[in-house]
C-alpha cells in the first residue's frame, strides 16, 4: 500500500518536459469543453518578421514609375499584383491576406512604421521595436510591461533553438516558451502498463486530504499542487488530441505554430497573448520578384495567418483575436547589385482581426526625396502599439509608452 511518505519519495520520479503555467491549471477546470467558445476577452497574437521585410515589394505603388525604375530585377509586374485599392496591391505571395482585405474587410495596412533616427543594425532595431523604446539601455519589453501592468496570460511559441524575445522580458512571471502541446506533457518514468498506471494511482490517492488532519498543511499543499499540475497536463494533452481545424493549414513550422495558439485560444485555458516569429527576411542577395525567395516567405506568412484568422472565425473567435505582424525595419528602395535589397527603414505593419478596421492608413511613403536610399517613416511604430494597448488590451499605453503616442484609429468600437 502506498502511504503519503511513499508518494513524496516517488513524485521525484515525475516530471514535465515544461512547467504547466499556473493560469492553465487553474482556468483548465473551469474551461470549456474543446468546440465551444471561450470567453469572450480579447487576444493578441504578435507575428514578427525577422530580419526586415522588404515592405517596398509587400505593399506596391504600381503606378509609380520610379518604383520599376530603381527595382529594374525584382519589382513585381502590376498584372501579377493582388489589389487593394487604386493606387497599391499586394505583393501576389500575399495573395491570402488580400483575400481577407477584399474579402472580408478584416485587415488594416498601415504604411510608412517606423520611428526617428531609425538604426539599421538587426540586433539595434529589433530591440527598439521590443522595447518601444529608443533609450540606450533596453531591458524590458513593451509586452513583459502590459504583463505586469494587467495580468494576462501569455505563450512564446517558439521554433528551435530561438530565444525567448526581449518584448516579454519584465513580465512578473516568466512567459513559456512553447514548441509543441507535448512540451506540456506529464512524463512518468515507469515502463508503461500497469507501472504506468500505480504512478497515476499514487498521484491521484495522494492529493486525498489526510483523514487524521484537522487543519491543511504544507504536504497537503503540495499534493494538490502535484494534482493540478497532473489535470492540466491531461487537460493539455486532450486538447492536442480533440482539436480538428475547421480549414486546412499549410503545413510550415510557421502555421504549425498559429495552429497551436488556435488550440490553444479555442481551448479557453485563458491565455491572451502569444508571440510567434517567421525568420529568414534578411534578403540581401537572390530576393526574387513575383517569384523567388521573399516570395516564399510572404507566401508562408500570409498562408498561416489566413488559415489561422479563418479557422477560428469558423469558431466563432472571430471578434476575440487581433493578429500584429512588424520587420525591425524595411528595406533601401533601390535594389542591389546582387538582385537584393540592403537595410532601410520604414515598412507597412498589418494588423488583422473581426474587429480591425479594413483598409489602408496613411499614404505610402514617397519614393523621391529618399533618405539615404531609405523610405522616410510617417507613423511611429508606438502609435499602432498605443491602439493596441488601448484600445485591444485595455492596458494604459502612456505607463508603458510614455506620452506622445496617440493611438491610432484601427480597431471598431
Amino acid at each position: 500500500m502506498t502511504d503519503r511518505r511513499e508518494f513524496l519519495r516517488r513524485s521525484t520520479l515525475l516530471g514535465f518536459g515544461a512547467s504547466v503555467p499556473g493560469f492553465v491549471g487553474r482556468s483548465a477546470v473551469a474551461a470549456p469543453p474543446t468546440g465551444t467558445a471561450g470567453s469572450r476577452d480579447t487576444v493578441l497574437v504578435v507575428v514578427q518578421l525577422t530580419g526586415g521585410n522588404d515592405g517596398l515589394n509587400s505593399v506596391v505603388p504600381y503606378r509609380n514609375a520610379d518604383y520599376y525604375r530603381l527595382r529594374p530585377t525584382i519589382a513585381v509586374p502590376r498584372d501579377q499584383l493582388k489589389p487593394i485599392g487604386n493606387d497599391l496591391g499586394l505583393h501576389p505571395g500575399l495573395d491570402m491576406l488580400a483575400r481577407l482585405f477584399n474579402d472580408r474587410g478584416v485587415v488594416s495596412v498601415v504604411q510608412g512604421v517606423g520611428y526617428p533616427n531609425p538604426s539599421q543594425s538587426h540586433f539595434r532595431s529589433m530591440d527598439v521595436w521590443h522595447a518601444a523604446s529608443t533609450a540606450e539601455t533596453l531591458t524590458e519589453g513593451w509586452v513583459g510591461k502590459a504583463l505586469k501592468a494587467k495580468s494576462l496570460p501569455a505563450f512564446h511559441l517558439t521554433a528551435p533553438n530561438e530565444a525567448a524575445p526581449l518584448a516579454l522580458a519584465g513580465a512578473p512571471v516568466r512567459v513559456p516558451s512553447v514548441a509543441s502541446l507535448d512540451d506540456f506533457r506529464l512524463r512518468l518514468t515507469a515502463s508503461g502498463g500497469a507501472d504506468t498506471a500505480a504512478q497515476r494511482g499514487v498521484m491521484t490517492g495522494a492529493a486525498q486530504p489526510a483523514p487524521d488532519a484537522r487543519t491543511p498543511g504544507l504536504l497537503d499543499f503540495v499534493a494538490r499542487t502535484q494534482l493540478n499540475t497532473y489535470s492540466s497536463s491531461d487537460r493539455l494533452a486532450a486538447v492536442g488530441r480533440e482539436y480538428q481545424p475547421k480549414v486546412p493549414y499549410p503545413d510550415t513550422p510557421f502555421a504549425n505554430r498559429l495552429k497551436l495558439a488556435a488550440q490553444l485560444i479555442d481551448a479557453g485555458v485563458g491565455a491572451r497573448i502569444f508571440y510567434v516569429s517567421l525568420d529568414g527576411f534578411d534578403t540581401h542577395a537572390g530576393q526574387g520578384g513575383a517569384v523567388g525567395a521573399h516570395s516564399a516567405l510572404l507566401k508562408q506568412f500570409a498562408d498561416g495567418v489566413s488559415s489561422f484568422y479563418r479557422d477560428l472565425s469558423e469558431r466563432g473567435q472571430r471578434e476575440r483575436v487581433c493578429v500584429l505582424t512588424f520587420s525591425e525595419f524595411g528595406r533601401r528602395a533601390h535594389e542591389n547589385g546582387s538582385k537584393g535589397t540592403d537595410h532601410g527603414a520604414g515598412a507597412p505593419v498589418f494588423l488583422v482581426g473581426g474587429r480591425v478596421k479594413g483598409g489602408v492608413v496613411g499614404d505610402h511613403p514617397r519614393i523621391v526625396n529618399l533618405q539615404d536610399g531609405n523610405l522616410p517613416h510617417a507613423t511611429d511604430f508606438r502609435q499602432v502599439y498605443a491602439a493596441v494597448l488601448d484600445r485591444w488590451l485595455g492596458v494604459d499605453s502612456k505607463a508603458i509608452l510614455g506620452e506622445g503616442f496617440p493611438p491610432l484609429d484601427v480597431f471598431a468600437s
